[in-house]
């Protein structure tokens, strides 16, 4: 699940930061800002959220999707959990405040992006056919 990915990638931060601390990279107390994208990623997921719940179709991946979501934040992103997800790991990189997080975040990006994004959207071309080439041709897929 990619949840579990994102614990992961949240432990593996902090793990790093404390035992292996290269650089600090922002000075006290502008790490704090590092609340900013945290909080909007969370925004983020929880309003993708609302929007697979009100339409009533499956927020788990790998499940077959019942709807199409092209409003809302998915005028954004077609991503946009994976996108939030990415914004709450800016944010504790941020206010961790060392290079080494940083490094974890491209890994996040790379695993999500082909183990879910890919399978993912290739269901959604499966099933919505016309409908998803044209949102695509709309909306990226990250930003």
């Amino acid at each position: 699940m990619p949840t579990s990915w994102l614990l992961i990638a949240l432990v593996a931060m902090a793990a790093i930061r404390f035992l292996l601390p290269l650089m600090r990279i922002i000075p006290s107390p502008w790490g704090i800002l590092g609340v900013i994208p945290l909080v909007l990623g969370v925004a983020l997921n929880l309003a993708a959220d609302r929007a697979f719940h009100k339409a009533g179709t499956t927020v788990k991946p790998f499940q077959k999707s019942s709807a199409l979501l092209t409003g809302g934040v998915f005028r954004i992103t077609r991503n946009p959990m994976y996108l939030g997800f990415v914004l709450i790991l800016v944010g504790v990189a941020l206010l961790l405040a060392s290079l080494t997080p940083w490094l974890v975040i491209p890994a996040f990006v790379a695993l999500i992006d082909r183990r879910y994004i890919a399978v993912e959207e290739q269901m959604l071309g499966a099933k919505f056919g016309p409908a998803w080439k044209s949102y695509c041709a709309k909306t990226r897929c990250w930003l």
